[in-house]
């Protein structure tokens, strides 16, 4: 499908699409979860990221590859419905799309709870409310402004850990002093480089894992991106960089300045850092970067929601319809609509909200990675044959023994996931679901 018909509008740039890609990968499990994560595995923790960063970076090259051959698809899952047929695409989209309505509900209630930080006396929902609105807003203006809004998302998140990282490297490199005792390089591997013998090692995989929910996102913007040839791949490219910059770079200065063993779950480290070295605004200018990353993933959510919808509902469905600003305004709307439910359930259970829209997202984006690298699979083997043209200059490396690792390396995690006391219950719910829309998808014959 041309991008006549398709009706999308190319105005996010590569300097949005940059940004969106990397504020992806950085949310509130590196500001508020690397502490948990740093007490589960210690300076061990530098490697699982390191590691799961190059599965994930394969996963990201297998979606390059497939959003090059055809750009003119609104949503990655498209590829899915192409190569494993309608069914499977029916099952896949509509987990993805309630993925991301998840997602959204979770952070719109997070954003009550971050604000109810600096405005303790007031009630929450008036709060989400207004998020809800205004992101709202900012998704059905223009695609550009979401890319704006995006950008700038991101970049605070950026200016936090790059804070964080000269941080440390200003106080090892002068051995400077603190409350904490002298900052030196050496700190960081002097307490060990394990945590627990090795014990809690699994579940730090599962955790960094979760970090990295939402990198994929890039994959639905090619339909409205400049140059997409040129600015996907670069955006990709980038991430293993970024990786390393930003969560290796971050999470090292963290166990430089103080040692490992001072971390806990329950408390950000970068507040803990900031703190220990006299900044008395800590809590308060972190929480205000993790309301910026709960909003973030909002705008996201809004984002996806109504691509996946317009493209679930097709052309002659009225949510399969663009609006003048070239944007799918009714899918929008009716995926707003099922997000601010959460703010109703928060005004009349104000305390379990949090705990009544629990996430079953972490499993159905495994199954949608899984799914990802069997579709480059398929993909590549029809290329191989002949049946569809080949695309130069951007591939999988390693292909196909870099697919199978990587759905190996995913299905593990569901497994750690589904034998987790935590993470079980979610886990099966995310089955239950998955069972369901296939059964609907072979009862109304997709």
């Amino acid at each position: 499908m041309s991008e006549e018909q398709q009706g999308f509008a190319r105005t996010l740039s590569h300097r949005h699409v940059a940004m969106i890609a990397l504020g992806g990968t950085i949310g509130t499990g590196l500001f508020l979860g690397a502490g948990s994560s740093i007490s589960k595995a210690g300076p061990a923790i530098l490697l699982i990221y390191i590691v799961t960063g190059l599965f994930v970076f394969a996963m990201m090259r297998a979606l390059g590859e497939l959003l090059i051959s055809d750009d003119s698809k609104p949503v990655f899952i498209d590829f899915m419905t192409q190569y494993l047929g309608k069914k499977a695409g029916f099952v896949l989209g509509w987990t993805y799309w309630i993925g991301w309505i998840v997602i959204a509900m979770t952070e719109l209630t997070a954003i009550g709870t971050y604000m109810h930080f600096w405005f303790p006396n007031m009630a929450t929902w008036p709060w989400e409310l207004a998020f809800l609105i205004v992101l709202y807003l900012v998704n059905i203006i223009a695609v550009r402004a979401f890319g704006e809004a995006e950008f700038w998302f991101s970049m605070i998140k950026i200016i936090a850990i790059l804070a964080m990282i000269a941080t440390g490297l200003i106080l090892a490199l002068g051995q400077i002093k603190t409350p904490m005792g002298k900052t030196e390089f050496s700190t960081l591997w002097s307490h060990g480089l394990v945590a627990n013998h090795g014990k809690t090692l699994l579940t730090a995989f599962q955790m960094a894992f979760f970090s990295f929910l939402g990198v994929e996102f890039v994959g639905v913007t090619a339909a409205e991106t400049k140059d997409p040839l040129q600015t996907i791949p670069k955006a990709i490219n980038s991430i293993v960089f970024r990786i390393l910059v930003f969560y290796i770079g971050a999470l090292s200065a963290i166990m430089i300045i103080q040692p490992w063993t001072n971390y806990q779950a329950g408390e950000s480290p970068f507040v803990q850092v900031f703190s220990g070295i006299g900044v008395q605004s800590a809590a308060a200018l972190i929480n205000f970067v993790v309301l910026t990353a709960a909003a973030s993933a909002i705008n996201s959510a809004f984002f996806t929601t109504g691509r996946m919808l317009y493209s679930l509902a097709g052309p002659k469905s009225r949510f399969g319809q663009l609006d003048h600003n070239h944007i799918p305004r009714a899918a929008i709307n009716l995926s707003t609509l099922i997000v601010g439910l959460s703010v109703v359930v928060n005004y009349f259970f104000p305390t379990d909200a949090f705990n009544l829209i629990s996430s079953t997202a972490s499993a159905t984006f495994l199954v949608i990675y899984m799914a990802l690298m069997v579709t480059h699979l398929v993909y590549k083997k029809k290329q191989k044959k002949g049946a569809i043209e080949k695309v130069k200059g951007f591939k999988l490396p390693f292909a196909p023994w870099s697919n199978y690792l990587t759905i190996l390396f995913l299905a593990l995690i569901f497994i750690l996931m589904l034998l987790s006391s935590g993470t079980m219950f979610t886990t099966i719910l995310a089955i239950v679901w998955l069972l369901m829309m296939t059964i609907v998808a072979f009862v109304k014959k997709i």
